[in-house]
């Protein structure tokens, strides 16, 4: 059988990789199979599915404005005529297709695509990345074959008559393969403990603040090594740092970059993670066993950061700071307690290192193999 799989989500990468990371991994189990992406018109998974090399086509969908102001009331109207519209598209596009099996990964757009999906009797299953599952992802739990979990703790928020199975998060190849004396020697890095800390591309104001003062006070003694992404939206970071005292040119022990654009190398060398709790991150953080100071973002939706770093916390595999908490001498202090305490150092690795599912590509893959064959009985 040849099979037609139908992926759809976006919004955020973190709705769109976990899709491109199961298709590519379906890809290498089946090369025949013939591949279809449905995101949101405009938004980013225009471009990032493009780059991985599969067909999308798309809907014009966006979500509900929960602060009900008259400018949000405008846009929940255009909202709900979006919402008719995208489902026609959907439906078109699903009936040209036809594919054996629809798989959902978050985000709006899954919402009208999933539905009609399975209004037209094709098995669906979705997959949700973070601890507390998303809107869409409840709401569409009733109308799927099976919803995929990243994290044990997201079951208790589905009704028992909900199938799930936890899969865990797609792990990138390269990730698994990156080796941390390898990666030292590459970046040109001594044996000094290695901290690695960042806000996403885009950078993140709060963290970057706390993160100027930390890697000013290690400037004054020089025993740990630092990178420190930045982001492309915080363009006074580094006058910041420099009005602290920090000069990079004379401290070369601290990397300040706008974007790491190797991540996975970083990743390896580091002893100790600083960032934000967004799935993807945690994922590749359980998978390489790294210890980690885990700050939340407020502003996403459900505060699902918050649940995602409190599953790891639960565990004894991260310390938490949450932003409203976060200051530069409190995440200093904490640095100073965890590298200088091999047993807590080791502990908090070896905590994450137990969460990680490092077969979550295979798990996911017999999920839509399965629901793909039942529609062929």
């Amino acid at each position: 059988m040849v099979m037609k799989v139908l992926f759809t989500g976006g919004g955020t990468a973190g709705h769109i990789n976990p899709a491109l990371a199961a298709a590519g991994y379906l890809k290498q189990k089946e090369p025949d199979a013939e591949i279809l992406y449905v995101g949101n018109r405009g938004g980013m998974e225009e471009r990032l599915v493009a780059q991985a090399g599969y067909p999308i086509k798309t809907v014009h969908i966006s979500g509900f404005q929960r602060k009900l102001t008259p400018k949000n009331l405008v846009r929940n109207c255009q909202t709900v005529v979006k919402m008719f519209t995208a489902t026609a598209e959907a439906k078109k596009i699903i009936r040209e297709f036809q594919p054996d099996v629809c798989v959902g990964t978050g985000g709006y757009v899954s919402g009208p695509v999933i539905r009609e999906a399975a209004k037209l009797g094709v098995p669906c299953v979705i997959h949700e990345s973070n601890a507390y599952p998303g809107v869409t992802t409840k709401a569409l739990a009733h109308s799927v074959k099976t919803v995929m979990l990243a994290v044990p703790d997201a079951q208790k928020y589905f009704a028992e008559s909900v199938h799930c199975v936890i899969t865990g998060n797609p792990v990138r190849g390269e990730v698994l393969a990156a080796q941390q004396e390898e990666a030292r020697q590459a970046l040109g890095l001594d044996d000094r403990p290695v901290v690695l800390s960042f806000g996403g591309s885009l950078g993140a104001s709060a963290l970057n603040r706390a993160a100027a003062y930390m890697l000013a006070e290690s400037a004054k003694t020089g025993r740990y090594q630092h990178i420190h992404g930045y982001g492309a939206h915080d363009e006074k970071f580094l006058d910041e740092v420099k009005e602290l005292g920090l000069s990079p040119e004379k401290n070369p022990q601290i990397r300040l970059l706008e974007y790491i654009d190797n991540m996975p190398q970083c990743l390896a060398a580091a002893d100790l993670v600083i960032g934000r709790a967004g799935a993807m991150t945690l994922t590749e953080i359980e998978a390489k066993a790294k210890a980690s100071i885990l700050i939340p973002s407020p502003n996403v939706a459900e505060n699902h950061q918050y649940h995602n770093a409190m599953a790891l916390v639960r565990r004894g595999a991260a310390e938490i700071i949450e932003e409203k908490d976060l200051t530069g001498e409190l995440l200093w202090k904490k640095v100073q307690k965890i590298l200088s305490d091999p047993d807590r150092l080791a502990s908090l690795g070896e905590g994450a290192g137990k969460m990680e599912i490092l077969d979550a590509n295979e798990r996911i893959y017999r999920v839509i193999k399965e629901a793909a064959l039942s529609g062929k009985k």
